[in-house]
């Protein structure tokens, strides 16, 4: 599904990642862990389009991503790519249904079919008493559950996910965790995890390590 050959990325003359090879099946849940400063993120953002390569080549789906630009980019993003960052990055401004609502929007299915699978989403991440409620108004939990239905309202091909239990208390991180292991059993959904938690690795068939910029099993 996702297969990463040969990426290379410098800041400011200093290498990063060293030649990093990866490839994702799918349905599969990979974990990534290593170090602070180890370029867990910067591997991450490359991976999801957020930033691109020095060198190397990225394919998604057969697709390259390396080529792809504005509108294409976009498009990609929007029909194949859900993101989960560690500060939930939802609109303030929006109830938690309108911030799941609107990538759907964005996208091509119809009003109707995002309002249901927005529904369906509420329900299954145990969020549907909060449906109306505006980000600041709802725990920081519940919150980050959002941001996963958020990701998941396209039915993306994968889900990139940051340190997406680090800025929860440990009772709220178990119950992320345990959503994050039902929806990959579930619907046989892949994830990218990149996490310093060992309990959330645990729920991966792969666990890799990056230090030193170079990326190999745990």
């Amino acid at each position: 599904m996702l297969v990463a050959t040969s990426i290379c990325k410098s800041y400011h003359g200093h290498e990063i990642l060293k030649e990093i090879n990866l490839s994702i099946h799918s349905g599969e849940v990979v974990a990534i862990m290593g170090p602070s400063g180890a370029g867990k993120t910067t591997l991450l953002h490359l991976l999801s389009t957020l930033d691109k390569p020095d060198r190397g080549a990225l394919t998604l789906d057969g697709i390259d991503l390396i080529k792809l630009e504005g509108s294409a980019l976009a498009r990609l993003r929007n029909q194949k790519i859900g993101f989960v960052f560690q500060f939930h990055n939802l609109f303030p401004e929006f109830t938690l249904f309108e911030n799941i609502c609107i990538p759907g929007y964005m996208g091509s299915a119809s009003k109707k079919e995002v309002t249901q699978k927005a529904n369906d989403l509420l329900a299954l991440l145990d969020i549907t008493h909060r449906k109306n409620n505006l980000p600041e108004a709802v725990s920081g939990g519940e919150r980050q559950r959002a941001a996963v239905a958020r990701a998941l309202i396209n039915n993306p091909s994968i889900i990139f996910a940051d340190e997406p239990s680090g800025n929860l208390d440990a009772k709220n991180a178990e119950r992320l965790h345990a959503h994050f292991l039902a929806l990959s059993k579930q619907f046989k959904q892949t994830f990218i995890l990149v996490t310093h938690s060992q309990s959330l690795a645990t729920i991966a068939d792969r666990i890799l390590s990056l230090e030193d910029g170079i990326l190999q099993p745990a």
